[in-house]
């Protein structure tokens, strides 16, 4: 999933598609989950520009889910809500806790395009100023975690941000990303397989981020390779996060996915 992408939220198979396919025809794209765990794992490999995010699922509320965003600082791109049957009350607690706007089910298609445009809008106005550590918070551990961060950003050398999934690593990430400079994720991991010198082209004098390496390929690593080859030569500061234990992945080789 790339920067790019709506990430649609709902454990109605009809409505995922129906979503999808009007917001493919608009020229976006679309990343699906059925629940919230899917939605957890999406989220902790990359920020979406915006989440379509159902209110009533069976495993786990759309509100409860985002709580946990916004406790752990990953609340920081636009959420609509969606729901045919939520009370006043529900949706007032939705927009407290940080989300953009509230979709009725069954949802008109104007009112959807044009909510959908809005959040975006919003998200890319935003996208420079909510992401920082202040979202955190400002208790010892992250006063002393900016330290550490303000002491590596000093070196040029690539990052590897390593911790439990859903850490905040794109927050912290971030962290590096300075001004109007490039923030480039892949859309897809084979681009790193593909095409890694158009990511670094991209990426000039900015920042590539790549999330959850632990999960790449052989054939993806070899393009992580050449990246790292090239970084001075387009002066791109490269961010890595992995929530695998290091050690597991140096001991056993079949742990990274794919040949």
């Amino acid at each position: 999933m790339r920067s790019s992408d709506i990430l649609i939220v709902d454990d109605e198979i009809g409505i995922r598609e129906l979503l999808s396919e009007i917001l493919q025809d608009e020229g976006y794209t679309v990343a699906l989950a059925e629940n919230a765990e899917v939605a957890r794992q999406l989220r902790n490999q990359t920020r979406p520009a915006l989440v379509l995010l159902d209110i009533w699922m069976p495993d786990c509320d759309g509100v409860t889910l985002l709580k946990e965003w916004a406790k752990s600082g990953l609340l920081n791109m636009p959420v609509v809500m969606m729901s045919g049957h939520a009370s006043i009350d529900t949706a007032v607690e939705a927009t407290r806790i940080g989300a953009f706007d509230f979709l009725e089910k069954p949802i008109a298609l104007q009112k959807l395009l044009t909510t959908v445009q809005r959040a975006l809008k919003y998200g890319d106005m935003q996208a420079n100023t909510s992401l920082n550590l202040d979202k955190l918070g400002r208790s010892e551990p992250i006063q002393e975690l900016k330290r550490q961060l303000e002491r590596v950003a000093k070196v040029k050398s690539p990052v590897l941000l390593t911790g439990e999934s859903g850490s905040g690593f794109e927050l912290v990430a971030r962290f590096f990303h300075q001004g109007n400079t490039p923030w480039v994720t892949p859309a897809k991991l084979e681009q790193l397989a593909d095409a890694p010198l158009e990511l670094l082209q991209k990426a000039n004098n900015g920042v590539l981020y790549l999330p959850e390496i632990g999960q790449y390929s052989r054939r993806v690593q070899q393009g992580l390779l050449f990246l790292l080859s090239k970084l001075d030569r387009f002066n791109v500061r490269l961010i890595c996060s992995c929530s695998r234990p290091l050690q597991e992945l140096l001991v056993d080789p079949s742990a990274t996915t794919g040949c």
